[in-house]
């Protein structure tokens, strides 16, 4: 068995590299972006490659090349059901919703009329999300009809820049305030108030639709829930000071004993239904009930979750430290495709 491993210098793929070769399993570089990708995996039985969001090349042609894999003996990760909603939150929407998961309220527009329609009959606050982006940069709370009209305005005009330069200077200020950033990550941000990273000056504008949930009130936290073919592991993520969003904030509280034990039956419910190898989901709770407000194939984490245990399927904890990485390797080098 040998497996092939893309983009070895990112997260994912130096951890597998590491996996493979602590653990004597054959393995390759390869070079998606090369037009004879599929000649380089010809000796292979498994691929693996974290693509990103971030990445204009990996948004372009990421997902046709996995789809195309699937027709080979390939056992691939991420494969297309895990992948195809990555980065798409409207995509998320209707496929959550496909199973009957318990989403967030959500609406989608793609017409100016209908959601200045839906805007003057809503009740208020509503959080306003663009399709993509990560650590909720792109995301804002809408507090009354006249803040919501100018981003419907925007979403059917000009559009919005996939990437927030206020958001992102802002958060880099804050995690270098807690000291989980240099300065110099501060200069960055100011540097990209007028120079964007090449993957903002590379893809389009958002436009030609707007997308909104209901906000959920008092929660000084969100929960994130991470399965890996079939085990888990979770933090709690709490929110900005001031603000409401929990992702990309930078502050987690580790303790398992804070994880409701619904998260989990959610997400093993939904992962089975839909055949993912792994989603990364983010809850809050409403009323008593985690309900998700997105999920990601991919996932960041603080490093210290690695050290404290895992949950199976049959939401059983097991402690220690272990290594989701390593699971899918294994995984993808068994001889059947695990999902």
């Amino acid at each position: 068995m040998k497996v092939a491993i893309q983009n070895e210098t990112g997260d994912f793929g130096r951890r597998w590299v590491k996996y493979c070769e602590q653990n004597g399993i054959d393995y390759k570089l390869v070079d998606c972006y090369k037009s004879d990708i599929l000649e380089q995996l010809k000796d292979c039985s498994g691929f693996l490659w974290q693509i990103h969001q971030n990445n204009p090349t990996d948004r372009f042609m990421a997902k046709n090349l996995l789809y195309a894999l699937e027709n080979t003996n390939l056992n691939v990760f991420p494969n297309s059901k895990t992948v195809w909603h990555f980065d798409d939150k409207v995509g998320q929407k209707y496929l959550l919703e496909s199973v009957d998961a318990p989403l967030v309220k959500s609406w989608v527009f793609y017409d100016k009329k209908s959601a200045l329609d839906w805007l003057a009959k809503c009740t208020y606050p509503k959080v306003f999300k663009l399709r993509g982006g990560a650590g909720a940069l792109n995301v804002l709370l809408v507090r009354n009809q006249k803040q919501g009209k100018r981003l419907v305005k925007r979403a059917f005009g000009r559009g919005f820049s996939v990437y927030n330069r206020w958001r992102s200077l802002q958060d880099r200020w804050l995690h270098f305030r807690r000291g989980k950033k240099g300065f110099d990550q501060v200069l960055v941000g100011l540097g990209r108030l007028f120079v964007p990273p090449p993957y903002a000056r590379k893809v389009a504008r958002e436009k030609g639709y707007i997308y909104f949930q209901e906000f959920i009130p008092d929660n000084t936290h969100d929960i994130r829930v991470t399965y890996v073919f079939d085990k888990f592991f979770a933090s709690r993520r709490f929110v900005r000071p001031g603000d409401f969003r929990a992702s990309g904030s930078g502050v987690s509280d580790m303790d398992q004993n804070n994880i409701p034990r619904e998260a989990f039956e959610i997400a093993v419910d939904v992962s089975r239904k839909l055949g993912l190898q792994t989603a990364a989901y983010d809850f809050v709770v409403n009323n008593g009930r985690p309900e998700i407000i997105e999920v990601s194939y991919a996932f960041g984490y603080p490093e210290e979750v690695f050290e404290l245990g895992y949950w199976d399927s049959d939401i059983n904890f097991h402690p220690g430290s272990f290594n989701p990485f390593g699971w899918m390797v294994d995984a993808i080098c068994a001889k059947e495709q695990y999902v």
